[in-house]
């Protein structure tokens, strides 16, 4: 089943490439975030690939000498990662030009959850790992936009007696555990992280993820332009019901980290069902504390 344009979405791309880096303040944070989770991982890695780069994600990273040795970037945009750094080429997250084995990191900020394909762009993911390598991913989750996409539901059935998407569905967090484990990573790790931006109006943010390149690239999407009337009315509702007492308004970002290991004979195994030497209950009244009355 297709959700997305993905022709559509690359064009979206192409047009904020120019003037990303004036946008790009969410990729950077997820960089970040990066980084501390690498240098919490005592090993280098000689091959990295930064897929659904933007403009150079891993290049802004803070990291040691040697951390990361050559760095591959990718994008679906050419002329996204034409403004990048080093190794680049334009490729599609679902259709991975690479060998198996090919990379002891995978880094990707922000790109996935553009995917028609979310569990099997995963698993590519780790086939293009070598044993023992690690992935580190970051998608947009559930609550993300959540005033916006309130805002235009509210004012198409005021004013047009229906409502088309306008705003990407996004993964729930409590999915992503399972979608890891399913295409195969060992050790997965699932954790998020809320942030609230504050925009003049409901049109700054508009115009914000334009210059993100993350407007609307839904195959079922309506294939007109919103009105303007329907859009005033949306930028209304969003300040009537998500208004700041100093006049701005506040838009959620939710941030899905992922962190997941292709697997190896030397990590840690869960322990089988029924190997433990003692049971709970003794277990439990062997550390049982003397009361008081």
């Amino acid at each position: 089943m297709l959700i997305f344009d993905r022709k559509l979405h690359a064009q979206r791309r192409a047009r904020a490439a120019a003037g990303f880096e004036a946008h790009d303040f969410l990729l950077r944070r997820v960089v970040e975030e990066f980084a501390d989770r690498l240098m919490a991982v005592n090993r280098n890695f000689p091959l990295a690939l930064d897929l659904g780069s933007h403009v150079g994600a891993l290049t802004h990273a803070e990291l040691p000498t040697g951390k990361i040795g050559t760095v591959v970037a990718t994008d679906l945009s050419p002329a996204m990662v034409a403004r990048g750094k080093g190794l680049r080429l334009a490729a599609d997250e679902e259709h991975l030009p690479f060998h198996d084995g090919s990379f002891d990191l995978i880094a990707s900020a922000l790109s996935l959850h553009w995917t028609n394909d979310l569990p099997g762009a995963l698993i590519q993911i780790r086939r293009a790992l070598v044993p023992d390598g690690l992935f580190l991913g970051a998608i947009f989750g559930g609550d993300t936009l959540t005033e916006l996409r309130q805002s235009l539901t509210e004012a198409e059935i005021e004013l047009e007696g229906g409502l088309s998407p306008r705003v990407s569905p996004f993964v729930e967090l409590r999915d992503m555990g399972s979608l890891l484990q399913r295409a195969g990573f060992a050790l997965p790790v699932v954790d998020a992280d809320r942030i609230r931006v504050r925009y003049a109006n409901a049109l700054k943010l508009m115009a914000e993820l334009r210059g993100m390149g993350e407007t609307n690239a839904l195959i079922e999407r309506r294939r007109t332009p919103l009105r303007r009337g329907t859009l005033i009315r949306a930028a209304e509702i969003y300040q009537q019901k998500f208004g700041l007492p100093d006049g701005r308004v506040q838009a959620t970002f939710e941030i899905i980290f992922m962190t997941g290991w292709s697997p190896h004979e030397s990590q840690q195994k869960p322990l089988k069902p029924g190997s433990a030497k003692m049971r709970l209950a003794e277990a439990l009244r062997s550390n049982a504390k003397p009361q008081r009355d």
